[in-house]
């Protein structure tokens, strides 16, 4: 087999470029180590950056995110009970859209089948051979057959513990961790959110997060220790807690409901530097790993393979290697910039157990101001929505 981006991985970031490229002219195909069933089923969060969402748009794969999609125009900050709104609107000219992961995976698969692009899924023993060359080659099994497909160039979309990273020589990246002391409990409910709008909430109890996969559909979080075990809670027991961390009104306004889906995620940022090794790139999870407080990875996986898709455009086009040389610098200048706003929202919001009581008020005084200063919202709104991506 023969072409010209080989790509591996059928989440967003390996879906997103297939379809980039597509658009470009040029081929691909994607392998995939799961069942199209499974990839379609595995939900993760959906907060989608309005550039992205635009984006979404103009490759017509956002038909169903505008109809199904929950369009937030703002989010809510609590401090202890007392909430405060951060207006996108009126401070950015900007919105977000909340639509499921797995949904935008779903359009994107279906969008990619209905242009012929070929997706392997069910594959096993994938690997990747000759980087440093013209041509890479990736290798694989289907149905117990031994399959190649050589490639001018691999993207390496599969995740943090996909195959493609671990593949480069020791000694060519640099990896930077930093691993919270908290983690989420989190519930999906058959009931209706609290608020139209996200709820980020302070509590002298603990951070609280209150969302919604559909307008009957509550997704809720409860900062907890990161290895909590979540069958220990019982539904009564997490919904008590999450009616007191938001707040006084909490009983009145979040209904409970049927819980579905019940689990505890540990808390941690990581970045690859670089995202490059000869003819292979990295994207998305694979190459970095952002705290979900700040709601930028999908979000960071779509930049990454815009920025590589125009890369790949200019070097068939004019045969120009500076957008690919640099597509590392290119992607790494936003993704610590996401780095940094998820760390501030994350350490804004969280009780850190080694933390005194000096850093309880410092805690505080961010908060008020952060929610008061028109600036300080500003800037808070202008990096949730979407830094540019030119």
């Amino acid at each position: 087999m023969r072409t010209q981006v080989g790509i591996i991985g059928a989440g967003p970031a390996g879906l997103m470029l297939s379809l980039l490229l597509h658009r470009a002219g040029f081929s691909s195909v994607i392998i995939e180590t799961r069942s199209r069933a499974y990839v379609e089923a595995r939900v993760r969060a959906g907060v989608i950056e309005h550039w992205a969402a635009g984006l979404l748009d103009e490759l017509g794969v956002g038909a169903r995110m505008r109809k199904e999609g929950l369009v937030h125009e703002g989010i809510e900050i609590g401090i202890n009970g007392e909430r405060r709104r951060i207006d996108f609107k009126s401070l950015v000219n900007k919105d977000i859209v909340v639509y499921g992961q797995h949904e935008v995976v779903k359009d994107l698969i279906q969008a990619r089948l209905s242009q012929g692009g070929g997706i392997e899924f069910d594959v096993s023993g994938t690997q990747v051979d000759r980087l440093d060359s013209d041509q890479p080659i990736i290798r694989f099994k289907k149905n117990g057959e031994s399959h190649e497909i050589a490639c001018d160039f691999i993207a390496g979309c599969d995740g943090f513990h996909g195959v493609c990273r671990p593949t480069i020589p020791a000694g060519v990246l640099t990896e930077f961790e930093r691993v919270y002391p908290f983690g989420w409990l989190g519930i999906l409910s058959e009931s209706p959110p609290p608020s139209h709008e996200l709820i980020y909430s302070y509590h002298d109890r603990g951070f609280g997060l209150y969302s919604m996969r559909a307008p009957n559909i509550t997704r809720a979080y409860l900062q907890c220790d990161p290895e909590e075990d979540a069958k220990k809670w019982s539904d009564e027991e997490v919904w008590a807690e999450l009616k007191r961390r938001l707040g006084p009104d909490g009983e009145k306004i979040l209904k409970t409901g049927r819980v579905f889906e019940k689990g505890v995620t540990a808390m941690r940022s990581f970045v690859v530097e670089p995202m490059q090794f000869g003819r292979l790139f990295l994207a998305g999870d694979a190459a970095h790993i952002v705290p979900p407080t700040g709601a930028k990875g999908m979000n960071l996986a779509i930049a990454d393979v815009l920025f590589f898709a125009r890369a790949i455009e200019a070097f068939y086009k004019s045969k120009s290697t500076a957008l690919l040389d640099g597509y590392t610098k290119k992607c790494l200048s936003r993704i610590w910039k996401a780095q940094r706003f998820s760390y501030f929202m994350t350490t804004m919001l969280h009780l850190n157990p080694k933390d005194g009581n000096f850093d309880r008020r410092r805690q505080l005084a961010e908060l008020d101001y952060v929610t008061s200063s028109k600036a300080a919202s500003t800037a808070l709104a202008e990096n949730y929505v979407g830094l540019p991506v030119d």
